[in-house]
């Protein structure tokens, strides 16, 4: 794919985001997102085949920001406890954003009856995040900033309620308090001592 190729695909897939934070998944067509991009039906079919190839495009697109934008924040000089709150304030940022989130179309889209696959985009997200979570977990229990007997467990739990926070910010809504009490819960969980995050 040639220079020109490659920007226009990444147009379409920034361009077909913003219709999925403002439509959710299923009520967007293909038509809805050649009016955004402004081009012909035939030159978004040169790139995709329907909006479920575009949505995972996007979702993929989403991961790799987020994980840039997290390593970019990482002083090197940082303890496993810094890097800790420093995720899970990134993670309260995101839950606190209720314009210019996918995660309405992210569940509508997991939600449409297919079954959890092992190339489920989301599914592999939650396992890598679980795993990353593991490592900084065992690598704060080896300095001695905590105390975890399972890190495994731990680091699963950690995601399970990132997650359910999650759905919470999209159906009954949550508050900085409530996360920050997740947070503090956390932080205290792995025998971190802190008043406040």
């Amino acid at each position: 794919m040639g220079e020109k190729s490659i920007q226009k695909r990444k147009f379409i897939l920034e361009t077909a985001r913003k219709v999925f934070v403002e439509k959710g998944f299923k009520k967007v067509t293909m038509k809805d997102i050649v009016e955004a991009c402004e081009i012909s039906r035939g030159g978004l079919y040169l790139y995709f085949d329907d909006t479920s190839q575009i949505f995972q495009e996007v979702m993929k697109l989403e991961s790799q920001e987020a994980d840039d934008v997290f390593s970019d924040s990482i002083d090197e000089n940082a303890t496993a406890a810094d890097i800790l709150i420093l995720f899970l304030q990134e993670q309260k940022k995101e839950l606190l954003r209720r314009n210019d989130t996918l995660t309405q179309a992210v569940y509508e889209f997991y939600f449409q009856g297919q079954p959890v696959r092992k190339g489920n985009v989301l599914k592999r997200q939650f396992d890598s995040a679980v795993r990353i979570m593991e490592r900084l977990i065992q690598a704060g229990v080896a300095q001695g900033e905590f105390f975890c007997e399972d890190c495994g467990g731990m680091a699963r739990n950690i995601m399970f309620v990132l997650e359910g926070l999650k759905i919470s910010a999209q159906t009954i809504g949550i508050t900085s308090e409530a996360v920050d009490r997740e947070i503090l819960f956390i932080m205290r969980s792995l025998g971190v001592k802190c008043e406040g995050v």
